[in-house]
């Protein structure tokens, strides 16, 4: 794989937290492979490792949220990124809101969304959620602000093991 690594090692994207809930269980992770997927209708495919515990509730859920941070949040990365909720409510150290479908909004992310789930597919270690967005919002504040990229999140220990 040494020669793809030419390429991959070039990428720099956009890092987002994706979080679900189903039945009051809630997990959220901060995921490097996240896309716009489709013009017309509207869809963004989000790509979850199995070996995540947001996967493991993700599998079940309606709707997803994706939220995206700025580089100033580097703190929503960390918690997101570098710890697992096997371990650690994330939730009792953000503010959430409750959108559509009983989603879970992270309240100081940049901008959000938050998707039905339309699809599923198995890329290998990861799994695709595509999602047909249905409520979104952003903050002004931010609207300037350069977003939080792999290379900003690359020195972030995981919180889960990518097995």
């Amino acid at each position: 794989m040494a020669g793809m690594d030419a390429f991959i090692d070039r990428l720099d994207p956009d890092m987002c937290v994706v979080t679900a809930a189903v039945d009051g269980d809630r997990a959220g992770c901060l995921v490097g492979f996240a896309c716009q997927c489709s013009i017309e209708p509207v869809r963004y495919v989000v790509w979850l490792s199995k070996a995540n515990r947001t996967y493991r509730v993700a599998r079940t859920a309606d709707r997803l949220a994706v939220h995206l941070l700025t580089r100033e949040q580097r703190d929503l990365a960390e918690l997101f990124g570098g710890e697992t909720g096997d371990r650690t409510d994330k939730f009792a150290r953000v503010r959430t809101r409750e959108e559509a479908g009983g989603a879970v909004v992270l309240e100081d992310a940049a901008a959000w969304f938050v998707g039905a789930v339309v699809s599923r597919a198995d890329g290998g270690d990861h799994v695709g959620f595509f999602l047909e967005p249905q409520t979104w919002g952003a903050r002004e504040d931010t609207a300037e602000a350069p977003l939080l990229r792999l290379s900003d999140a690359v020195s972030i220990s995981p919180g889960h093991a990518a097995d």
